[in-house]
């Protein structure tokens, strides 16, 4: 009988140099699965009405759990199993750090409370916040290079990584917000009613998401960047978890009638699939 998952084969770049991280690639196809068959749980879910958030915090946990595994997996195909170690913990230590400074003083993303629907709370913060960071962080940062990469010999390659994960981190807040607010209840912000709002998140909260990706991305990158003096082949996997976090947003949000959000995320999303396409392709 033949194994369902079978230890993934020992690959090399160009040149015979052998893979960072082989247990990742043995590791990816379950955790993958894993998050899939999550996901559909949890898009199924969405469809007929049913696992309302408070009652079922768990699965919302387990969710975004699952999706910064597999998207650390995919990252350690690709960099030393240490990289990833110090950049996951940098990413969660630094986004746990502005979550809680946020939840005691409204500093950067606006006053917000937060709802049991994400599970239990560390010093205030749903344990799983950090983990939507990681997300967002690694795949944000993975599709931003696909996009960048006919100018990735340039001088400022880097810091135009860094900036377009920032816009794609705010770019993904625009779908979650309407998500998180009005579909799955995890949070409800206390925004004057003079003050310009999207879906009641306050207009300095999308400010306050390129700045703390920004502080995220300030301390991880050193431990991101692959010094593998060798050409690794094109990755869409990030892109793949991007277009996925975002359908299940854009779902929620199109079952509730929230057609602005739905707009929106589609047309820039499919902008954004079609520049790294093509800059994977460059």
């Amino acid at each position: 009988m033949k194994p369902l998952f079978k230890p993934a084969p020992t690959e090399v770049f160009a040149g015979g140099v052998q893979l960072p991280s082989p247990w990742a690639h043995a590791a990816h196809k379950p955790v993958f699965i894993a998050f899939l068959v999550c996901f559909a749980i949890a898009w199924t879910a969405l469809l007929l009405g049913g696992f309302p958030s408070e009652d079922w915090p768990w699965l919302n946990g387990l969710f975004w759990l699952l999706a910064a595994a597999t998207s650390l997996t995919g990252l350690a195909r690709r960099l030393p199993e240490q990289n990833v170690f110090v950049a996951a913990t940098l990413i969660v230590a630094v986004s746990f750090g502005i979550a809680i400074i946020a939840e005691k003083t409204g500093v950067p993303f606006g006053p917000r409370t937060y709802t049991a629907a994400l599970g239990e709370k560390i010093l205030g913060v749903p344990w799983p916040i950090p983990l939507v960071w990681l997300a967002v962080t690694v795949n944000g940062r993975g599709v931003a290079r696909l996009i960048m990469r006919p100018w990735r010999k340039t001088t400022y390659y880097g810091f135009w990584v860094i900036g377009l994960t920032c816009l794609l981190s705010v770019l993904f807040d625009s779908g979650l917000e309407p998500f998180a607010t009005h579909v799955k209840h995890y949070w409800f912000w206390d925004t004057p009613a003079n003050v310009p709002s999207w879906y009641s998140a306050p207009w300095v909260n999308f400010f306050g998401w390129f700045a703390a990706a920004l502080g995220v991305l300030g301390f991880s990158t050193p431990w991101l960047i692959n010094k593998q003096p060798v050409k690794q082949p094109t990755d869409y996997y990030s892109l793949a978890l991007w277009l996925l976090l975002n359908f299940y947003f854009t779902t929620g949000n199109a079952l509730e009638q929230l057609w602005p959000a739905v707009a929106f995320s589609f047309v820039a999303n499919a902008m954004v699939s079609v520049y790294a396409v093509r800059g994977a392709r460059w």
